[in-house]
């Protein structure tokens, strides 16, 4: 470990960030940590990644984060096997005609490019997590799985946990000054700390049943779902592919409210249940394993006590149709990570962690509801919706997965009465919105704009002499030590960054000539000046100040 970091004793380790919990949510915030060089451990109970396919759908924000991460193209690669798979199909059985798709293509005619330089991927939780761990461990991160979090106590300067090793019995003394919980939705760290929920609570539940069946593929054809929703009544259900080939996944609904038992999902009882669900009597279907998960829509009070955060399933719950719960965690994880890095290397203070509640609780709370909205679109199995559920499918999926914005936060300039989810999808540059994306020139490098968004705060400018914006980030930069880099964006010759087609960088985020953009680490607008203005310096460094939290 560097000098944040390092052994005190024997049985003892100081360390900055100590993460509860191993799974997508635990490993992105090791990797997103480990990027911006931040010691930290990461401890789970669990001897290793998942083993079950589950929590397949990475949405096109998740990959952008994983894109700058350095990892897109790893997870790409581990999803190989499932990338002709794009619809959705309901459907009484799979023989016959009978049935209608929600939707064939997640990106009809290609549009979402316009957005982003990144794409949906459907990677089960046991490809991705493997991915994870491997780069989190690149960039340095301290992972210690068979480690159980035994306890912790939380005070002003800091959080002094005990682990065991489930392997050897071996205790150590954990010394960190900040702890993230992303130990699920029974987070015994939310539990200690008090943390109440909001929303309706448990909304049905299912059994996950994993099997082979070779003659399956040929049924399904050239039907190449994401999932299938079969709605026998005397047999629903969900069907989601593994490897296309023989093996699969079917989610049967479970009714405990009724007194069902999981002992009644015998292997036989299952068999029998998928075979009328997909319509062939006499297919060839093997149990190889079987888990229960409960769907619930939950959002925690607040995502930070004094020295500890919540994140992912320990902070929300969320119906699993359409993989918005993982992807709200990862993406929890991102906006922690660039916020922790700043305030433990000193160039912003304390409150700007008052500002992951402020931006990320209300994400959830639009997201959980969308997330169930859309278990009663598709009609889920078990799922009985309340009236007037839904809105038609995939109303409005792109705004939520990509258009969210934070109203509130670590942003100046924003509407604070604006809704997280807009009706359309704005991407113009808004203080509080993703930054756009823009295909541009780094000397001999084509790059996203995105790509820019990691390491340190952007300031984008014009690149016409003269540039007071970029003349006062760079003065900013050494005055205030921060990591600020300003790029002067346009086709004369002080640009820095060129757009390709000759594309208006400007008016694509909203702004004039001789107008500014300041972009945050996670690719956040902070900020933007529709002009020039007399006193830049002082109007720069008020908002970044006013956006860190300094003095």
């Amino acid at each position: 470990m560097n000098e944040r970091g390092g052994r005190t004793g024997p049985h003892t380790i100081s360390v900055p960030v100590l993460i509860v919990g191993g799974s997508l949510v635990g490993l992105s915030t090791s990797l997103f940590l480990g990027r911006l060089g931040v010691p930290h451990m990461l401890v789970e109970r669990h001897a290793g990644t998942s083993i079950h396919p589950r929590g397949r759908g990475n949405n096109v924000r998740t990959m952008e984060l994983f894109r700058v991460a350095g990892v897109e193209k790893a997870i790409q690669e581990a999803a190989a096997t499932l990338a002709v798979n794009k619809g959705i199909l309901q459907t009484p059985t799979l023989t016959g005609d009978a049935g209608e798709w929600l939707f064939k293509d997640i990106d009809p005619g290609g549009g979402l490019a316009r957005f982003s330089p990144s794409a949906w991927c459907l990677c089960s939780q046991n490809d991705l997590e493997p991915v994870l761990l491997d780069n989190a461990r690149r960039h340095g991160g301290d992972l210690r799985f068979a480690t159980e979090l035994m306890s912790f106590d939380a005070g002003t300067t800091g959080v002094t946990a005990v682990v065991k090793s489930r392997e050897t019995g071996e205790h150590t003394t954990i010394r960190a000054d900040y702890l993230v919980a992303a130990d699920g939705p029974r987070s015994p760290v939310r539990e200690q700390l008090g943390i109440a929920h909001s929303g309706p609570g448990d909304l049905f539940h299912n059994v996950s049943l994993t099997f082979r069946s070779r003659r399956l593929a040929d049924v399904v054809g050239e039907r190449h779902f994401i999932v299938c929703y079969l709605t026998n009544p005397e047999a629903d259900g969900a069907l989601l592919p593994v490897d296309n080939r023989e093996n699969w996944v079917f989610h049967a609904p479970w009714h405990p409210e009724q007194g069902q038992t999981l002992e009644e999902f015998t292997d036989e009882r299952c068999v029998e249940h998928i075979r009328r669900a997909v319509g062939v009597a006499d297919l060839d279907v093997e149990i190889t394993g079987k888990a229960p998960w409960h769907a619930a829509q939950r959002v925690a009070r607040s995502y930070r006590s004094g020295r500890v955060f919540l994140a992912g399933d320990s902070a929300h719950e969320m119906s699993p149709t359409g993989a918005f719960g993982s992807n709200t965690g990862i993406q929890d994880a991102h906006n922690l990570a660039w916020k922790l890095a700043a305030v433990l290397d000193g160039w912003a203070g304390d409150h700007l962690l008052d500002t992951y509640d402020a931006e990320r609780r209300p994400v959830a709370e639009a997201t959980s509801a969308r997330a169930a909205a859309r278990s009663a679109e598709h009609s889920h199995p078990g799922f009985a919706a309340p009236a007037g559920a839904g809105g038609g499918p995939q109303r409005g999926i792109l705004n939520v997965a990509l258009g969210y914005r934070y109203p509130q936060g670590a942003v100046v300039g924003a509407d604070p009465a604006a809704p997280v989810v807009p009706e359309s999808l704005d991407l113009t540059g808004g203080p509080g919105s993703r930054a756009p994306h823009l295909w541009v020139r780094h000397g001999d490098e084509r790059m996203s704009t995105l790509d820019l968004y990691e390491r340190s705060l952007v300031l984008l400018s014009d690149a016409d002499e003269p540039n007071a914006w970029h003349e006062a980030a760079i003065r900013l930069a050494d005055e205030l030590a921060l990591p600020l880099r300003s790029y002067r964006v346009g086709t004369g010759t002080q640009a820095d960054l060129v757009p390709e087609d000759a594309a208006d960088w400007a008016e694509r985020h909203g702004t004039g000539p001789g107008g500014a953009v300041l972009v945050r680490p996670d690719g956040f607008v902070a900020w933007r000046s529709p002009a020039p203005d007399p006193d830049a310096e002082q109007v720069l460094r008020q908002v970044l100040r006013t956006g860190l939290a300094v003095g």
